[in-house]
């Protein structure tokens, strides 16, 4: 159990104007969270957003989870930004996760920065923001607090969950730790485990973050300063991983930002160069450095394997979920090897999954975007599952 509180407000009720009605809300749990690295989080606050209506049986539900640098604002106008919600095109009425038929929850991660406690939260033993204070905290660790959320909700048994990327871990997290709350599942563009480059990746703005002078150990709070450029950077570097090179090329090629000449300086003489540094400084006024740290931190040490006796298909052993594994042809940072080591883990253990390689020269972001064969496949699995689950 818990208390939540409804902090929607009038975007709310605009956005529902439009045709798509949802409610910005917080819970916490009057239980601490237990950790995987053995220490007790409490309080923890949770930052979620819903759309859609729960139907009576609560058997409706589905639960997406979101990458890295997104947040709970899956559908809805960020409110801090105003752009379009990071899944507008996958949740809505009509669409593949029709809010018509499904009540969707979309919470924002323990360790985040968008309402959710985490480094930038008032420590209740100092008064002051956690800061390195916070414990490190894991995959699991954010699944186990989802798991509060729902209980809370008093779900039973998900639908549905689904997300990219670090969503996708934690969908197979789920998946893996409480089959029998998850009928169906979709992890998009993702991976069991954290590979060597892409940690590698993260290590690089990891220290990025931490060179900058403004960090201060990360009690940047208490200074009243950000490491801005330390970000800005851990951004940029991050943002190449998610696209490709043939996306690159088709948007920016070599052309100059000014002029057809070179300035022979070190400013943005590239279009690429000026999009990185948009990137980069758009980036640390919606995030928190040290969430960034954390949230990384969090994606290095997943292992689904790990614990199930280094076998992946062990992992899955006796589940009945239903699964839709999806990947796309020019996704480097998670190619379609990683998808297909879920696939084949899946198939291990005669688990009932389904697998799809998107052609598309968009890169990892591919999720993200609009790309039809994607909302199609994902449309017909969606039905499909809903029929058997009698939602039909």
């Amino acid at each position: 159990m818990g208390t939540s509180a409804d902090i929607s407000g009038n975007q709310s009720r605009n956005q529902e104007e439009q045709g798509l009605a949802f409610e910005m809300v917080t819970f916490q749990s009057d239980q601490p969270l237990r950790l995987d690295s053995g220490e007790d989080l409490y309080p923890v606050v949770q930052a979620y957003n819903t759309y859609g209506s729960l139907n009576a049986a609560k058997s409706n539900a589905v639960l997406v989870c979101h990458a890295l640098t997104l947040d709970q604002h899956a559908a809805n106008v960020h409110p801090a930004t105003g752009k379009e919600g990071w899944w507008q095109g996958m949740i809505g009425p009509g669409r593949p996760i029709d809010t018509d038929r499904f009540f969707v929850i979309c919470p924002n991660v323990v360790g985040g920065c968008q309402g959710t406690t985490g480094p930038e939260s008032l420590n209740p033993e100092t008064g002051k923001p956690y800061g390195l204070n916070f414990p490190v905290i894991t995959i699991a660790d954010m699944v186990r607090a989802q798991v509060q959320l729902i209980d809370h909700l008093g779900i039973e048994k998900l639908f549905c969950v689904a997300g990219g990327s670090m969503g996708g871990m934690q969908t197979l997290e789920w998946a893996s730790t409480y089959p029998d709350r998850v009928f169906s599942a979709i992890p998009i563009a993702t991976a069991a485990r954290h590979s060597a480059q892409n940690i590698a990746f993260h290590e690089v703005g990891r220290q990025a973050v931490q060179a900058d002078p403004e960090w201060h150990d990360g009690a940047y709070y208490e200074h009243g300063t950000r490491p801005r450029k330390g970000l800005a950077v851990a951004r940029m570097a991050a943002h190449i991983t998610y696209m490709s090179e043939g996306s690159l090329f088709q948007k920016f090629d070599r052309n100059l930002q000014d002029g057809d000449e070179f300035t022979y300086g070190f400013g943005p003489d590239f279009q690429i160069e000026s999009y990185l540094r948009h990137q980069g400084s758009t980036f640390v006024d919606r995030f928190d450095a040290n969430s960034y740290l954390y949230i990384t931190r969090a994606m290095d040490y997943f292992d689904l394997a790990a614990g199930h006796g280094d076998s992946l298909a062990n992992a899955f052993k006796g589940t009945e979920t239903r699964f839709c594994v999806v990947s796309f042809t020019s996704d480097w940072h998670y190619p379609t090897t990683y998808n297909k080591q879920i696939v084949h883990a899946l198939n291990a253990v005669a688990a009932n999954v389904s697998f799809v390689e998107i052609e598309s020269d968009k890169g990892h972001d591919a999720f993200l975007l609009d790309e039809p064969e994607m909302f199609s496949t994902l449309r017909g699995f969606i039905d499909s599952a809903a029929e058997r689950r009698g939602l039909a």
